[in-house]
């Protein structure tokens, strides 16, 4: 066997011939398109009217879970007393039904649980828009 017979075996995965790629054209012709980045639809947290649970535990729980002061947490709580519900907060699904769930866990008023008071109402909605 002379030196020009020898045959080059390539490591597994790779060709034993160089590549001639033309730098020119590519593999795939299609153009390459931006892709379409939408925003989320905004969800919100709404607060239902509890006659059970004492305002002011109401109050303290939108202070706790969403940080308002006591002006903004004093006036969604009425809002809710008086129309029924309220929307408490507004942002992304996933934060919505987190903060829906930290009401929840927030339990009933401690005060008012031999008159039977249940945890908050809260549910989670999407806003159209």
């Amino acid at each position: 066997m002379s030196r020009d017979d020898t045959t080059r075996i390539a490591p597994p995965g790779q060709t034993s011939q160089p590549s001639r790629v033309d730098p020119k054209h590519r593999a795939d012709p299609r153009p390459r398109t931006k892709p379409i980045s939408r925003l989320l639809p905004p969800h919100s947290v709404i607060l239902h009217k509890d006659p059970i649970n004492g305002f002011a535990f109401v109050v303290d729980t939108l202070m706790k879970v969403f940080r308002y002061g006591g002006g903004k947490a004093f006036w969604l709580t009425l809002k809710a007393h008086t129309a029924g519900r309220t929307i408490v907060w507004t942002g992304c699904l996933e934060v919505a039904e987190l903060k829906a769930e930290q009401i929840r866990a927030c339990g009933p008023d401690p005060e008012k649980r031999e008159e039977g008071a249940q945890p908050l109402r809260v549910t989670t909605q999407r806003l159209e828009g």
